[in-house]
């Protein structure tokens, strides 16, 4: 069984999406979801600039349209009825949801929009960042984050878990880690998935009662616990709480794992959730796909699983 995986904030690099668009079908897509929601998409998959990119507003729509350009070619010539689940994590969700089919492709850019732009407002508030904690011991690891105030914000399996809070206490952190873990700085602009979001939530509440939904018509998992999801209200309700709610990808994988997984693949920009999984589901064959040129070796994967 092949599941589709959707990255999240921070995989994204200045000009990723360069070589997509040297190809008409894909730039005609880009440019159609970029009228539709206002930002110029294009530009900033190519142009802008690292923190122009960082920024949370623009970030989430051109990451969530990147992985829709990578589903239109991965689901194309009969290759989607080939496809035994999706899921995304945090931001990637959306792009999840949208494949599966609960969103259309507009539906889930402009709900994305919106969710950037509250999670801006909500990070402006406060000197908030995130940092993932690489081989700690994970007791130890969250009764420091009490000490200091931190919050775990992302289970990511394979040892891993980031966490969010003030920038000083997060400093703190990385002078004094927990035995035999490392701590990186991630380049996000605020505390994502802890209390610091809550002022976010309203505002999606109130865009999300616009939209309309279906349920999905492919197996879709849940980050809020590594659950199925059937019903495509309640995915997009569970997609509202989200933002400041831990992400539980470490369930998500062992879901993967339970329901039979025998490949991997990962959409734009690509990379992270990959590496994920070779800790997390090892032995288990990933692709990521970061250009087009990434695609053949997708198609033959999902070839082999037929």
């Amino acid at each position: 069984m092949i599941v589709i995986v959707c990255p999240g904030q921070g995989s994204q690099t200045p000009g990723f999406l360069d070589p997509w668009l040297t190809e008409q079908s894909f730039r005609e897509q880009l440019t159609r979801i970029s009228d539709a929601v206002g930002i110029d998409l294009v530009a900033h998959g190519t142009v802008s600039d690292a923190d122009t990119i960082r920024d949370t507003a623009v970030a989430q729509p051109l990451i969530v349209s990147a992985g829709l350009l990578t589903l239109s070619a991965l689901f194309a010539d009969g290759r989607r009825d080939r496809i035994g689940g999706i899921a995304g994590h945090s931001v990637g969700e959306l792009t999840a949801g949208a494949g599966a089919g609960v969103l259309s492709e507009t539906d889930a850019v402009a709900f994305v929009r919106e969710r950037g732009a509250a999670m801006a407002a909500a990070a402006a508030q406060a000197r908030t960042g995130m940092s993932a904690v690489i081989g700690a011991d994970e007791t130890e690891l969250l009764a420091t984050l009490e000490s200091l105030g931190l919050s775990p914000a992302n289970y990511n399996g394979g040892g891993q878990i980031v966490v969010a809070g003030d920038l000083d206490a997060l400093a703190a952190l990385a002078e004094a880690p927990p035995a035999r873990a490392r701590v990186i700085p991630l380049a996000v602009a605020g505390a994502f998935h802890t209390r610091y979001m809550a002022p976010a939530v309203p505002a999606l509440e109130a865009f999300a009662a616009t939209l309309t939904t279906n349920d999905p018509t492919l197996r879709l998992w849940t980050n809020k616990d590594g659950s199925e999801v059937a019903d495509g209200a309640e995915f997009l309700r569970l997609l509202v709480g989200q933002v400041s709610s831990p992400v539980r990808w470490d369930l998500d994988m062992q879901a993967f794992q339970d329901a039979g997984v025998t490949g991997i693949i990962e959409v734009a920009p690509a990379g992270a959730l990959v590496g994920l999984a070779k800790r997390g589901l090892k032995g288990v064959p990933a692709v990521a796909v970061k250009t087009p040129d990434d695609l053949p070796a997708a198609f033959d994967l999902i070839d082999q699983a037929a």
